[in-house]
Order: C-alpha cells, then structure tokens, then sequence
C-alpha cells in the first residue's frame, strides 16, 4: 500500500474561493467515478459553499464536550475506517479540541496519507509558519494557528487561488464571506486594501519559489542541461579587475529590461586558494560585491581551476539566460597561450546568450605582478632552516662515513630525511640548498666509485636525481603550505577587523552625533595597529591649515608630514598615526578604516545639516502660518466682540432685551472661539517644543468620554462605551482634549440630522498587553486616501473647509497628546460613506480569552482569522 497524495489549495486571505475551488474538484472526481468523501468542510455560513457540499458523502463528525461547550471535529477513526479513494479536509492549520488523538489538523492529514489515502486541503498563506511575524507586521494580528512550512512544500501539487483585493472586499460587502454584523470590523480592519495586496504578494511569491524548485527538481531528474528561459537570470563573471563596476551596471540594466529578472554575479577561485596570476585584488571584490547587491543581486564564490569551465557550470547550474563578461585585459601577444576565458565561454555556452562588454581597460594588461617575499616563515625558522640545509648534510655524511654497511639506499633516505626537515623549518631555499649539498656528498662519497664525482651504474645515478628532484618537490609543497597558512591567518585577523569596524560604525553613538562613533573608530585604528595616536585631519582647501577633527591618545600628529603613517582621504581630509610604520600589506586595511572614517565625518554633518534645515523650516512654517491665523482667524472673532461691544454703548440706539441679549451671546460666542483657538495654538507650541509631559494614571474611558462631549450639541453623538472596559493608562486631561477635538471635527463636517458614533472596544492581543480602541465615526464627505495623513498635520484644512472653521491644529493636537501617553491616532474609511477617527491607548490589564477553541457556528469566521480577532461596531444610525 502506498502513500497517498496531498493536494492543497492556497490563498492568500479567507473568502478568496479555497473551500469552494477544493469542492468543485470533488464534484469533478466523483463525476469522473472516483470514490470521494467529505471529512471536514466548514461552510462559515456561505450559501454556495453549502450548496458544494450537497451530494458527496459526508462523513458524519465526532462531537466533544470542552469547558462545558459541544464542538464538533473530524472523526479520523470513521475516515480510516471508511477509506475513500480521496477524502477533503478544510483548514489544515486547524488546532483540534483537546480530546482529539491530535493537536492538529495537519497530523490528522498525515495519517490518512500513510494510510493511502488521498487528501484535498486548503490553507491561507498568512498560517504558514515561517511568515507569522510577516503576516503580524503587515496586519497587526498574530496567527495563532500554523501549520509548519515543510508540510505544506510536500504537497504533491499546490494549487494557487487568487483574487484581486478589490474583488475580495466587494465578496465581503455583499455578504458573501462573513455575517452582516462582521462586515465592518473587516473592511476597516483586517480587509484592508494594503493588508491584501501584500497578503496577495506573499502568496504569489512563496507559490513562484515552490514552482522554481519544482523546476529545478525535474531538470535535474531528466538531466536537461540546457536553458529554460522561464525567467531572465543574468550571470556576470567578475575577475576583480577594475572592469567589474562596469559589468555589474550592464548586467543590471538587462536583468531589468524584463519582469522578475535575477542578476548573479560570480567570481571563480581557484580550487587550492590562489588567486591567478594578474587577478584582482580581494578589496576590488569586495566593493564589487557590495555594489551587486547594492541592485538587488546576489555574488557567489565558486571554486575552479578552469574559470571558463567553472563559470559555465554555475550559469547552467542555475539555468542561467546570459552572461555578461568583459573583453579581456591581456595585450594580443599573450593570445598565443589560448583564447582566454571569453572566447571559451561564447564557444562552449550553447543556448546561453554571452554578451562581450568593452571597457577602458581593455587589452592593456592586467598590471604590474607584485613580487612575494621569499618567505613568511619568520627570521628565526628561516635561520634555522639554513643551518639544517647547508651544515647538516656535510655532518650527516660524517656520520655515516664512520657507520659501514647502511648500503647507498638507506643513505639516500637518511639524506632526504634531512631535507624535509630543511623544508619544514626554513621553508624552500634552505630545503633546495639541502638536497643540492646532500646529492653532492652522496655522489661523492657513497655512490661508487667513492671519493669521485662520476657514477659507475645508471641506477645510482637515476636514485642520486630522483633524490634531488623529490627533495625539491617537498621544500615546495612545504614552503606553499606556510604561505598559505600565514595569508589565512591574516585575512582571518583582516575579516574579523572589517567586522568589528562595520560594527561600530553601524552601531553609531548615543547621541545620535556622529561624535562617539568617530572617536570609536579612531580608537579601534590605534589598538589594531599598535599606534600611540591616531588623528583625522582636514583643511578648508588644498593650501589651508590641517585641523583635527577627531583624535584617539596623547601627542597626535598635527600635520601629514609630522606622522609616521599618512593615510589621504580625499584632497581635504587625511588619516595620520603616530608610532610605528606599518608595512604596505598593512595600509590596505588601513584604507579601509580612513574611508569609513571619511562616511562618519560626512553622515555627521549631513545630519546636522539636515536637523538645522528642518528646524528653520519647521520655525518658518510655525511663524507663517501663525501669522495668518493671527491675521484672519483671531481677527475674525475680535472684530464681531468689538462691534457687538460698540453697540451696546452707543447712545444712538436704543436696545430691547432680545437685541441686547442677542449681541451678548455674540460677544460669548467670539469669545469662545478665541479661547479655543488660542488654547490650540498653546497646545501646539508646547507639543513643538516638547515640554508636554503627561501624568499617566489608571483612567476610566468612560468617565473621560462624556466630559469631552461638552463642547457639541445636544443629541449629535451618541455613545457606545461599555462599562466592562478594562482601565486604561492615560492623562485624563489631555485625553479629554483630544477626544473633544476629534468629536467636534466629526460633527462639523457631518449632516444635518445624522448622530456621531462614539464607540469603544477592547482588543486582545495574542502577545503583549491588551489596548482598548475609541473609534469616532461620522457620515460626512470622507477624506481621499492620500490626504488621511496630510490632516494631522499642523494648520491644514483639507479641502474647501471654510476661513471661519479654524486654524487647522484640532487634529494635530489631538494625535499629538495621544501619541505622548503612547496611544495612536489614524484615519480611515467609514464603511458606505464617511470618515472614522481611530484612537487606541494601551490598557491596564488584558481581559481574559477563553483557553479553549471557539465555537463553530454558521457565522464564525476562519480560524485564526480577522472576524476573531477584532469585533465589528455597530453600524451608526443614517
């Protein structure tokens, strides 16, 4: 019996069509003969989903008793017994009630497999494991329900059922995805636009990626090894030359001329880890390399001794479109060696597009070749190892003249034994100058005729040549072994350097200045390189006076000229250390640290700049529009005082009680409106200059709400605030000015007639404290999408607002005071026409969640989805 296959239908947010589109193939295989049974489909009160259900076998499920509720469960038992050809299952990241012979829904599924059971399932993308903190970031909801990843990729199809979100939210307006009472909190909630487009885009790209390893499985299975040109996958071959910038740019530029083009830069090493001969620096590679993922690229190291074979390996290995590769930097002479990696790539790359770029540095070498220094075993080994090859075969021969009878070959062994060790101490030379010295006393005095030069039999001559040529090839292998142990070890110091310096700059100071981490880099110059001082200097121009502008320990040099290590950054800024002077080897590491330096000083004074332009921005902006408050809004009122004022006192007229009493309420009425207008322009002076500082204390919602409804109408609000809140923490003063600032801009711009819903609900969390959510919701003309931020700003009207409604800060001051008591304010659409004002604060205690699941009922949403997580307001009356 074998295993059966998993089918599963994804999507990427509830109500896209999973269960429906998992049905309808049922339908299909039972038309078509095929033993079908319905295990687990939960209809979530959908007609047409229950209508799909009709006429396939259902197997009845199993009900259990938890905490006093009856629910109801796959009976796993009854499916086995049962064995259908192929059984659906719904909601695979289910978590089963505590009861069940598993937790999850998944394990059941893994059962009737092993049992050879087909399974058709559904799972939206937002319960896979490895995107809860994704899917938290983008809706502000954590999953409480996954399935692990590896399940989902065994599937032996994976089918993808999409939506456009705005398909998804007229499904849900009209009814068709949760109940009436449900609607809302899901369109202003979860079912937002944005939140659905990048659920959307996850489940595409996850679903692109399983697609792409399918692909590259059967490739692989069937052995095709040419391209597949399913999607543009550009190579660029890098060397390390100064010609690579330019590659990675052309490459770029063609991986983009396409949707969904990859660019892959490589760089082949060779397999024992020397670079060839005339190759790039490692320090050229490694600002290529940032420069490639810099444009959305990934490098990758691949080792071969053939670069052309290594190149075209990997290209095909990643079912690589094109490569893009340099014209070569060897003059025309050197084309009598072959016809270098370019040439061997376009003639051997079959169906890959090769494409040749020119550059400046085209065909006129590949520089200069450093000379290596003749060893890096230190002074005191390469001593050593002198004295063993030059002085120790003339006292081996001693020896061995007094011993008779070892017979020439032992001789030889005793000799070759002396110059590995020549090797192993001193490096080459000493082991060279070894087996030369030893051959010379084996001819002369062990090889016969002795005490001569020549030799009688041609074995001994060809032991005499094998011994020197043996003894060579070890002082080779010895002296190459040292190299390349002393370079690992220095790029290892060299990383780990890098490392620590990237740190400290990505780390950045307390402050914010710029200050701390210069002084800090500084610093870490002088501890690498064993430095008393280290100094960065600059001058105002090519001719002025060096200055420091950051020093690390005592005496640092003043001028260039005075320091034993000078670093130029530039032609104004310099890298001096007192001390010792470094070796070259040592100044390209040093560069690097004097370019960083540079990035400090530079990131430091771009951010000063940009503080000092947004201040005398920010004070002109304030000053202007103060000013024309000053210069209409305030005048407004005082102008109707005074002329109420004057005709109260004006002897000309004789005023009755309803007149008098008339321009009196005028007079309140302006004054008034001075009052707030000036307690706003205070309000937001303090929250500018940030001196507001609020007294946090346990606060009861609904003790503040009704107090900041003083300034509206009687009977324009009405109220939906539970007394079963919990507490939350806030400064009851400033919260009652903001909430009396957001209601009275919710009844201003609502219609005659139509009360403001004032509601107020606690939201749970699955981790972290609770928060308790305030919506003000009116009917009024709403806000566009692009000015729902721009009307928190200070002194904005939006639209058409008339001169007489304010100097625009009630919003601003609003989000201002709440965003101090850690609280949040935004905007949104109130669903059929309107705009909702959304305030959260945080509470003093989460309310407690029932442990166990929840219910199932004709109108329950998905598990784990919005409709559990955020309950719906009431809709406001019309």
């Amino acid at each position: 019996m074998g295993r059966g296959r998993l089918r599963i239908y994804l999507g990427a947010a509830p109500g896209v069509g999973k269960t429906y589109a998992m049905l309808a193939e049922a339908h299909r295989r039972s038309e078509r003969g095929t033993d079908v049974a319905v295990a687990f489909v939960e209809d979530h009160g959908r007609r047409h989903t229950a209508e799909q259900v009709s006429g396939l076998d259902v197997v009845p499920r199993r009900e259990l008793t938890h905490r006093g509720a009856v629910f109801t469960e796959m009976d796993l038992d009854a499916v086995l017994a049962r064995r259908p050809q192929v059984v659906l299952v719904d909601e695979l990241a289910h978590t089963n009630v505590p009861g069940c012979r598993n937790e999850k829904r998944w394990q059941d599924v893994e059962e009737l497999l092993a049992a050879g059971i087909d399974v058709v399932s559904t799972v939206n993308i937002q319960h896979l494991e490895s995107l809860g903190d994704v899917v938290e970031g983008i809706t502000g909801v954590r999953q409480r329900e996954t399935v692990p990843d590896e399940v989902v990729r065994r599937a032996d199809q994976i089918e993808l059922v999409d939506m456009s979100p705005q398909a998804l939210r007229r499904r849900l307006a009209h009814g068709n995805v949760y109940a009436p009472e449900k609607i809302d909190a899901a369109l202003a909630h979860y079912f937002r636009p944005g939140n659905l487009t990048a659920l959307r885009e996850l489940a595409l790209l996850w679903t692109a990626d399983r697609v792409d390893e399918y692909l590259q499985k059967y490739r692989a299975e069937q052995g095709i090894k040419g391209t597949w040109q399913a999607r543009e996958r550009i190579v660029v071959g890098l060397t390390g030359g100064p010609e690579g910038a330019t590659l990675i740019r052309r490459a770029a530029r063609i991986a983009a001329r396409g949707s969904g083009g990859e660019l892959l830069a490589v760089h082949i090493s060779r397999s024992d880890g020397l670079a060839p001969s005339g190759s790039g620096s490692s320090q050229t590679l490694i600002e290529q390399r940032a420069l490639v993922e810099s444009l959305g690229g990934s490098y990758h190291a691949v080792l071969g001794d053939d670069p052309a074979a290594g190149l075209l390996e990997f290209a095909r290995g990643v079912n690589a479109t094109q490569i893009v590769l340099g014209t070569s930097r060897r003059p025309a002479w050197q084309y009598v060696y072959g016809p270098g990696v370019s040439g061997t790539v376009t003639r051997e790359s079959g169906d890959i597009d090769v494409h040749i770029v020119t550059h400046e540095h085209a065909a006129k070498g590949r520089g200069r070749i450093p000379i290596r220094k003749v060893t890096d075993l230190g002074r005191t080994r390469t001593v050593a190892g002198w004295l063993i090859g030059v002085a120790g075969p003339p006292l081996l021969a001693l020896v061995l003249i007094n011993v008779h009878g070892l017979g020439l070959t032992t001789d030889m062994l005793l000799f070759l034994s002396l110059t590995v060790c020549a090797a192993l101490v001193g490096g080459l030379f000493p082991a060279i100058a070894s087996a030369l010295v030893g051959s010379t006393a084996l001819n002369y005095y062990f090889a016969p005729p002795i005490r001569t030069f020549t030799i009688d039999e041609p074995q001994n001559i060809m032991a005499v040549a094998i011994f020197t040529t043996v003894g060579m090839a070890v002082a080779s292998v010895v002296d190459l072994a040292a190299r390349r142990t002393h370079q690992a070890a220095r790029s290892q110091t060299e990383a780990q350097t890098l490392s620590a310096l990237a740190g400290t700059v990505l780390r950045g100071s307390p402050s914010g200045d710029g200050d701390g981490v210069l002084t800090a880099l500084l610093e870490q110059v002088r501890e690498t390189f064993q430095q008393e001082s280290v100094a960065l200097l600059e001058r105002p121009d090519r001719v002025g006076a060096w200055q420091a502008v950051a020093t690390a320990g005592p005496r640092p040099p003043e001028r260039p000229e005075t320091a034993d290590v000078d670093v130029p950054v530039g032609e104004t800024l310099a890298l001096v250390l007192r001390g010792r002077v470094l070796p070259g080897e040592d100044r390209r590491l040093l560069g690097a640290f004097a370019a960083q330096a540079a990035v400090v000083l530079e990131r430091r004074r771009l951010a000063g700049e940009a503080a000092a332009a947004r201040r005398e921005a920010e004070g002109n902006r304030i000053r202007t529009a103060l000013l024309a408050a000053v210069s209409h809004d305030l005048r407004t009122p005082l102008a109707g005082i005074k002329a109420s004022v004057s005709s109260l006192r004006s002897a000309d007229v004789e005023w009755d009680e309803e007149d008098e009493a008339e321009l009196l309420a005028g007079i309140e009425d302006g004054a008034d409106r001075l009052d707030h207008l000036i307690n706003n322009l205070l309000d937001m002076s303090r929250l500018q200059t940030g001196t507001v500082t609020p007294l946090i204390q346990e606060t009861d919602l609904d003790e503040v709400v009704p107090f900041a409804l003083g300034g509206v109408p009687p009977g324009a609000v009405r109220l939906d605030v539970p007394e079963t809140l919990p507490m939350i923490r806030a400064d009851g003063g400033l919260l009652e000015r903001s909430l009396a600032n957001l209601v009275e801009n919710a009844v201003k711009y609502s219609p005659a007639g139509v009360k403001v819903l004032v509601k107020a609900d606690a939201l749970h969390p699955a981790d972290g404290p609770g928060r308790v959510e305030l919506r003000i919701v009116d009917r009024g003309p709403g806000v566009p999408e692009d000015a729902k931020e721009r009307i928190f700003a200070p002194f904005q009207r939006y639209g058409d607002a008339p001169r007489g409604a304010g100097v625009g800060l009630g919003l601003a001051v609003a989000r201002g005071f709440v965003e101090a008591m850690d609280g949040t304010v935004s905007a949104e659409d109130t669903p059929g026409g309107g705009l909702t004002m959304v305030v959260t604060l945080p509470a003093v205690e989460r309310v407690p969640e029932p442990d166990g699941p929840r219910p199932e009922g004709p109108g329950g949403p998905d598990p784990g989805g919005p409709g559990a997580e955020e309950p719906a307001p009431a809709p406001p009356p019309v």
